[in-house]
């Protein structure tokens, strides 16, 4: 019997999708921290339910970004072969970008999920990193890519289609500090990013952009982390109001927030099951449930709502379970 993923989505399926949480670290203690802390949720949650990005842009000290990028190696190749190891590298712009991804690509490349390319201006930069990349590491590898200017905005649909990249994720100090003074400074807050209509529109851009050419829409930071029902409301608003699938996290208390926020509930996962189950029975025909129509359309929604439901360590039921 086929597999739901294949009938649904067929050339468009996919090994499986992103964690909903991307976790950011910067500093040693705190970058072993992180690794440490996907390892137990894993153990937790019976899957990875969140990736950790190594930090070489914001976490490498100036002069001394050589040694955080050996660091940075050194901690992917010691890590657990089950773990889900991402690097944000220095801009294409910057002096260290080079060195970074012939020695963390070169070096670790088989052990790291993705590479995070910062203040992507254009498909160019795109272009100029796999280049880097593929010359490093042959067998390549997944880019996901900051948007953080409104140029970068404007172009977001012809980077999004760029075949190398993964994910799109918004930038918001950057984006709110490249509109000089423009945005007030609470534009950057945990109200402001949600209210102001130039960080309203950017957010939907890049979403919007994503999903068009089938990649993975990032959020951005919350930097209030010690409020952690602030964290919380922004994580459910980026899921459910601005078609976020994926978000940013900066410090521990936050993931477990984010992993809330974006997995479906009981009731969602339960309607699935019970209509993608159907809808197999009947050979992936148009079926009746509960009083109103279903069909295709609608059964890669729920197929969609049961990935993201394993993903994010659900309980699903036991009929469904065979499917993962």
């Amino acid at each position: 019997m086929q597999h739901p993923r294949d009938v649904l989505l067929g050339a468009q399926a996919t090994a499986g999708m992103l964690p909903v949480c991307d976790h950011y670290s910067g500093v040693e203690a705190r970058m072993r921290k992180s690794l440490q802390l996907q390892a137990e949720l894993t153990q937790e949650f019976g899957t990875c339910v969140f990736d950790v990005t190594l930090d070489c842009e914001d976490g490498a000290p100036v002069g001394g970004e050589a040694e955080h990028a050996a660091l940075v190696t050194e901690l992917a190749l010691a890590a657990s072969p089950q773990a889900r190891i991402g690097v944000r590298v220095h801009p294409v712009d910057h002096p260290a970008f080079a060195a970074d991804i012939a020695q963390i690509a070169g070096k670790a490349g088989a052990r790291l999920s993705h590479i995070m390319i910062p203040k992507v201006e254009s498909v160019n930069d795109v272009v100029l990193a796999e280049k880097a990349l593929l010359a490093a590491y042959p067998a390549g590898l997944p880019l996901q890519v900051l948007i953080e200017s409104p140029a970068a905005v404007h172009r977001a649909f012809d980077i999004a289609a760029h075949p190398r990249v993964q994910s799109l994720s918004f930038g918001l100090m950057d984006f709110v500090s490249a509109h000089a003074g423009a945005i007030p400074a609470d534009g950057m807050g945990i109200e402001g990013q949600f209210t102001h209509p130039l960080v309203l529109r950017a957010k939907l851009e890049i979403a919007s952009a994503a999903h068009a050419y089938g990649k993975v829409p990032s959020h951005c930071v919350v930097t209030e982390f010690n409020d952690v029902q602030a964290m919380r409301t922004a994580a459910r608003r980026a899921a459910r109001e601005f078609g976020y699938t994926r978000m940013w996290s900066i410090h521990p208390s936050q993931i477990r927030a984010i992993l809330e926020a974006f997995a479906p509930d009981e009731g969602q996962i339960e309607t699935a099951a019970a209509i993608l189950l159907a809808a197999q029975r009947a050979d992936w025909a148009p079926i009746s449930f509960q009083g109103a129509l279903h069909d295709r359309a609608s059964y890669r929604h729920f197929w969609h709502v049961l990935e993201r439901a394993h993903s994010t360590g659900r309980t699903l039921p036991a009929e469904v379970m065979a499917w993962f």
